[in-house]
């Protein structure tokens, strides 16, 4: 999944997150096999790395979301696309979270399958019905849910599902039983690493897979986060959420198109696009082009005042603002604003520093607006 992305500018965040992980995630990107992938320590971290791949490939196009949304692990992908995180601080939790989730299913053995073609409450009335260690994992979409247990219990689900009239049960190829009851271990060893995971407020919501709502304060995510390693994803739930907010259109980003899939069959008239490659960019910008409205499109920068000056960054990496200059100052030409990495941000303007545009930590593209000023 990451040979397309090699000669891409975005690639630059596999050598990034191999330094943080200390593993080697471009091999486990070009040469891994499927047994090596099924590790969820593999998977867990490919899976985000690669996601972020293409969401910084996105933004260098000028694409922004009004709401955010993961499946599980893809949680952790939404609250760094909104600046929730940083991507040093979410590589790192997602390797914390793969894991412990690797050792509560060592400790508790178990697995996941997928009923096809029969209501929610069924489902639950067939776990039930087996008697043993199952539940209802996931609610992906109309007649699409995921159980997971012991073997024997998901086994037994799978029978009463069939008797119940499912189409269709399918076995998962994971290494545990997640978000189930056994996964408390490792929900009580990564509520320490989120306690100390620096997580900020955003201005985009992330919907939560836990109750299927918005939320854009930090100290929500700190139990938020926690209950989603042994509570159901609510992902049909999420998108029927962002479908009553008005949201029409629906981006997946990352490896497949699993979640496109669900969408078309859970919101009436959803437009979707799925972008995995760099091939699909092109046509990600003719899909946001044509939801645009009507009319003659706004000239760059029309809507600032001419008193208001943007500070862009001069190149890519993780922007940390200077503590000396937080809004509301004056600035001087040539002040230091901050830092993308190890390059400084120093204003070519003086003006009074209205706010920061992005936040502590937040990984920015070449020539994304970093500051905003007003000069007189």
């Amino acid at each position: 999944m990451g040979r397309p992305w090699v000669d891409h500018e975005s690639w630059e965040l596999v050598g990034e997150a191999s330094d943080i992980a200390g593993r080697d995630v471009g091999r486990l990107l070009l040469e891994a096999d499927a047994d090596e992938l099924k590790d969820t320590r593999n998977a867990q971290l490919t899976t985000y790395v690669s996601s972020l791949m293409v969401l910084d490939a996105v933004e260098r196009l000028g694409i922004e979301p009004s709401f955010c949304a993961g499946h599980s692990l893809g949680e952790y992908t939404a609250l760094t696309a909104t600046g929730a995180l940083s991507f040093d601080e979410g590589v790192a939790l997602v390797v914390e979270r793969a894991s412990a989730m690797h050792d509560a299913g060592t400790v508790s053995p178990g697995t996941m399958a997928a009923v096809l073609g029969l209501d929610d409450d069924d489902v639950e009335v067939a776990c039930r019905r087996a008697d043993a260690d199952v539940w209802v994992a996931n609610f992906n979409a109309p007649g699409q849910v995921v159980i997971a247990g012991s073997p024997a219990g998901v086994d037994a689900a799978a029978v009463h599902a069939k008797e119940l009239g499912a189409k269709k049960v399918m076995p998962l190829q994971v290494s545990g039983a997640f978000h189930t009851p056994f996964m408390a271990a490792a929900r009580d060893r990564l509520r320490q690493a989120i306690a100390n995971a620096n997580i900020r407020d955003t201005e985009v919501a992330v919907v939560s897979n836990v109750d299927a709502l918005p939320h854009d304060g930090a100290q929500e995510w700190t139990s938020l986060l926690s209950a989603q390693l042994s509570s159901p994803v609510r992902w049909k739930h999420c998108l029927l959420a962002m479908s009553e907010a008005g949201v029409t259109g629906f981006v997946e980003l990352g490896p497949g198109g699993v979640l496109t899939g669900m969408a078309k069959r859970t919101v009436d008239n959803a437009r979707t696009i799925s972008v995995a490659t760099p091939d699909e960019l092109d046509k990600l910008i003719d899909w946001v082009n044509k939801a645009a409205p009507a009319g003659p499109a706004p000239l760059e920068g029309e809507h600032l005042f001419a008193t208001e000056r943007l500070v862009v960054s001069p190149c890519a990496g993780v922007f940390s603002p200077d503590t000396l200059h937080p809004a509301g100052t004056r600035i001087a030409v040539g002040d230091l604003l901050g830092r993308v990495g190890d390059t400084e941000v120093r204003s070519p303007f003086a003006g009074l520093l209205q706010s920061y545009i992005a936040v502590d930590g937040e990984r920015v593209t070449h020539r994304q607006p970093i500051a905003w000023l007003r000069t007189h």
